[in-house]
């Protein structure tokens, strides 16, 4: 094995996941699973978690097709967008359908009577996003139209959240949307159910990670954790009200140890050299291929033996440096990039980005391996 790899722990995600059940009393609990499951291994995660879940969110339709193929068999949602001659492939591999448009409804329903099959989909209003879906102040057409789809099974209508992670909106631009307006614009758009004496879809759903928090009057039918089912919190301030612990550790090895001396610069374009006195310059045997960012050189850090260490030099391709001062770290010694005392939320502020973009660009040539998870 590669001596840079991530450590997945699928007992932590069950116990993420039943506690998110716990906090939403009832509603449908759909984790997003997109992007190679947040990068934690769409292989390992998926078929591992299936059972504790109602459905799976994914934002392409090749990973619906992917759960597929790994033997999943509870109903996918592909919430990205869609084109229309992707929709052969819903029906091939029961997927279920994000009608983003009116145009894409009325393709899938003429699909399904020509092929004689029905598909299942779930409505898309935009409540200020500006991303997908209809315009919620011109939704009303657009159910009407979906009500009159014979050949589709219209089993749910959403919208998704600009901003749910911000818990103090005080002083912020006026353009920006809330939680609380993106809920009632919803709820005016599930209004024209009864004002035209239409049954209600049965699953209504607007929250992701940060709503789930922030939002609970907007728990509806089902939730849609992301970030949240892996044990990391969607923004710094908001509440921890849910107990969930992050299930990724990414390790790695010591693959060279040298004692440098003062004066000497250390990797490509001499950002940094020791100073004073010799240090122990230790190599890591992963770089920003692997995800670890190259805008981190000269500020992340790492844990070895215990101990933080800092990252110096720029970080390369394929490896990157770490200053060990006058301890003794030897060739072998294991490395610990995330987790174990360095939060995601350290290395984005390293990196300048967020959590999200951590997780998911560690790159798939960094092994997963998947511990616990006994069913």
């Amino acid at each position: 094995m590669r001596p840079t790899y991530l450590e997945v722990n699928l007992t932590q995600l069950k116990k993420n996941i039943e506690s998110i059940r716990a906090h939403v009393h009832g509603a449908k609990v759909m984790p997003m699973v997109k992007a190679n499951a947040y990068g934690h291994g769409i292989e390992g995660v998926a078929p591992f978690i299936e059972p504790y879940v109602d459905m799976l969110g994914v934002a392409l339709v090749e990973e619906g097709i992917q759960l597929r193929q790994l033997g999943i068999k509870k109903p996918i949602l592909v919430a990205g967008g869609t084109l229309i001659e992707q929709l052969p492939l819903f029906f091939e591999h029961n997927l279920t359908l994000t009608a983003s448009s009116l145009n894409l409804l009325l393709a899938a329903n003429q699909l399904a009577e020509s092929t004689r099959q029905r598909l299942t989909v779930h409505l898309k209003v935009d409540t200020g996003m500006e991303r997908v879906g209809v315009h919620h102040y011109e939704a009303e057409e657009f159910i009407l139209k979906a009500f009159a789809c014979s050949h589709l099974n219209i089993e749910g209508i959403y919208t998704h959240l600009a901003n749910s992670e911000l818990v103090e909106l005080g002083g912020l631009p006026k353009r920006v949307v809330t939680g609380q307006q993106q809920l009632e614009r919803f709820q005016e758009v599930l209004h024209c159910y009864a004002k035209h004496s239409l049954p209600v879809p049965p699953i209504r759903h607007l929250c992701n990670s940060g709503g789930i928090l922030n939002l609970p009057e907007g728990h509806l039918d089902m939730v849609r954790p992301g970030v949240l089912f892996y044990g990391v919190y969607p923004g710094r301030d908001i509440s921890r009200m849910v107990d969930v612990k992050p299930a990724l550790t990414w390790k790695s090895r010591v693959a060279y140890s040298k004692l440098t001396q003062p004066g000497r610069a250390v990797s490509y374009g001499s950002l940094w050299q020791v100073e004073g006195s010799p240090k122990r310059v230790v190599t890591i045997p992963c770089g920003y291929a692997d995800g670890y960012f190259r805008r981190m050189t000269n500020q992340g850090r790492v844990i070895i033996n215990g101990k933080s260490y800092p990252q110096v030099g720029r970080i390369c391709m394929d490896q990157f440096m770490v200053d060990a001062g006058v301890d003794d770290v030897k060739v072998g010694d294991e490395v610990t990039l995330l987790g174990g005392g360095i939060a995601p939320e350290e290395l984005a502020d390293w990196a300048g980005t967020n959590e999200y973009e951590v997780m998911t660009n560690i790159s798939a040539r960094v092994p997963r391996v998947f511990v616990g998870g006994v069913q």
